[in-house]
């Protein structure tokens, strides 16, 4: 399993000289599988730069969508195979408001928010609503699902093949002020000892009470909840738009001194733009090996 962060940001696209070292484009997440398919993870503006990649390719996209909101949709009228004839585009949702969450995507593609309309583009697109054995049939790949704790609702994925295993849980608020769709608890026991924790980051002390509510946990929260769940790997992702590359490596600083003695996890980064994580299984020692460049 292979993973590649084309998107990194949350809320809006942040490009400038004081974000270029981690990135300013929105959530986007590339994972190659080892049975030859792929998932890309949510579609912000950095599925543009994806798709550059993608388009030399003819196998189905595979989209998997937290939720419906801005910048997790609005790279999806720049992904180039879209544009190609044909090309097999399956969109997979969990929501209850599927086709909200479906329209969302197209609907921005209206001919007046965008150029182009959504439903006389040349590719193939299908909507598989909770039916991810239709994109793998086969048992080696499992896919589960948790609801978000996020305003307009959404899903988090776990996604395992062959001993490997991630978790994409973005645009969460781990202990968020009203009535919670997932407990901290049900959390801690969803992504339980994965090899690769990718999690919503966005807010610091110093962004609250203001922010209380709004769908987004705390660094030191995730942190916690890190070493709560024994993962190996945690990934800190979605980064608020005005957080500069030099807070985010004060971040990465502060992380590896409060993860310091702690058996787990073994490995903290804060995401960037182009990073890849390997994770490759070790049947008989029954772990997974994790690098990350």
């Amino acid at each position: 399993m292979k993973i590649t962060f084309y998107g990194v940001r949350g809320s809006i696209p942040a490009p400038g000289y004081n974000t270029a070292k981690y990135g300013g484009n929105t959530s986007c997440v590339y994972i190659e599988l080892e049975n030859g398919q792929d998932l890309i993870l949510d579609a912000g503006t950095g599925i543009r730069l994806l798709g550059e990649k993608l388009k030399l390719t003819d196998c189905p996209v595979n989209i998997l969508l937290s939720h419906p909101h801005w910048d997790h949709i609005q790279g999806y009228p720049f992904f180039a195979p879209i544009y190609q004839q044909g090309r097999p585009i399956r969109v997979f949702t969990t929501l209850i408001n599927e086709q909200e969450q479906l329209f969302s995507l197209f609907d921005q593609m209206d001919g007046a928010s965008f150029p182009v309309v959504a439903n006389e583009l040349p590719s193939n697109a299908t909507c598989l609503f909770d039916n991810i054995k239709a994109i793998f049939p086969e048992d080696s790949v499992r896919v589960k699902r948790k609801e978000l704790n996020h305003p307009g609702r959404g899903s988090a994925y776990r996604i395992e093949e062959d001993g490997a295993c991630c978790a994409y849980v973005t645009d969460n608020e781990l202990m968020p002020p009203n009535e919670t769709a997932t407990s901290y608890d049900e959390w801690v026991e969803f992504c339980k000892g994965v090899d690769v924790l990718i999690h919503d980051a966005q807010y610091v002390e110093a962004d609250m009470p203001h922010k209380h509510g709004w769908g987004h946990s705390l660094v030191s929260q995730v942190r916690q909840f890190a070493v709560d769940a024994e993962v190996r790997t945690l990934v800190m992702f979605h980064h608020d738009p005005d957080r500069s590359d030099s807070q985010i490596d004060f971040i990465q600083q502060d992380n590896q001194q409060f993860f310091r003695g702690k058996r787990a996890p073994s490995m903290s980064v804060c995401a960037a733009e182009g990073m890849q994580i390997q994770v490759t299984p070790r049947q008989l020692a029954g772990e997974a090996v994790i690098e990350v460049f």
